[in-house]
């Protein structure tokens, strides 16, 4: 999305998005990334990976959504992908927590790479409220706009689609996922897994069996959460 007016997105998400895209605020959010590129600024993720959550986790296979709030801002860690680091980073603080609770829960091995594509191919939207971010600067581009376009995404499978699952950790998620109907959904709230709360009520929530027990019981094909599998 750089310089150029044309987003890749996966066409099932473009077509029901639309018409955010041609919102005035888009328009300035783009003019505001274009702004900060021209200044030289490091940006990430990467331009064609600010909808990887999207394009990885099509609309028709969502059956499970996490949702964060910023992209990680240290060098080649963001990808596109909520709590997510590229193959050979350093796993961040949160991503150690998920997995320790993720092998506490479901017994699946920690993984080599911090990396979740695994899930996202497999119907684990992954997404975070804000989808970019400035070298070093966390927060950088808080309300500048991404915010309420990522709350048309949450709206959009809220209204569109059932039994999904909403995985909500910390209060950020838990307030910008708040409208999701629950009789329709299954909605996991938790503290957030940063080392700062994750004593205070993240370990021990098992989420992903949780998860899985919900879609077994709608006849829905469970989440492989071991990512060395």
């Amino acid at each position: 999305m750089e310089t150029k007016p044309e987003v890749k997105l996966d066409l099932s998400w473009k077509e029901r998005l639309q018409n955010e895209f041609e919102s005035e605020r888009m328009k300035k959010l783009r003019a505001f990334l274009v702004q900060e590129y021209k200044a030289g600024k490091t940006i990430y993720p990467r331009g064609e990976e600010y909808f990887a959550a999207m394009n990885l986790t099509p609309f028709d296979k969502v059956k499970v959504v996490i949702v964060g709030q910023d992209p990680y801002h240290g060098p080649g860690q963001a990808h596109g992908l909520c709590f997510s680091v590229r193959d050979g980073v350093r796993f961040p603080p949160s991503l150690q927590n998920i997995f320790k609770e993720l092998q506490a829960d479901v017994g699946a091995q920690i993984p080599k790479s911090g990396s979740l594509t695994k899930w996202a191919e497999q119907g684990v939207l992954l997404l975070n409220a804000v989808l970019t971010v400035e070298d070093g600067k966390a927060a950088a581009h808080q309300g500048k706009g991404w915010e309420e376009f990522t709350d048309k995404i949450i709206h959009v499978l809220n209204e569109q689609k059932e039994n999904l699952v909403f995985v909500l950790w910390g209060s950020y998620a838990q307030k910008k996922a708040s409208f999701v109907d629950r009789k329709k959904h299954f909605v996991i709230e938790a503290v957030h897994p940063s080392p700062l709360s994750a004593h205070r009520g993240f370990f021990g929530t098992k989420p992903f069996s949780k998860a899985n027990a919900y879609l077994r019981s709608k006849g829905i094909s469970e989440i492989n959460w071991d990512l060395t599998k």
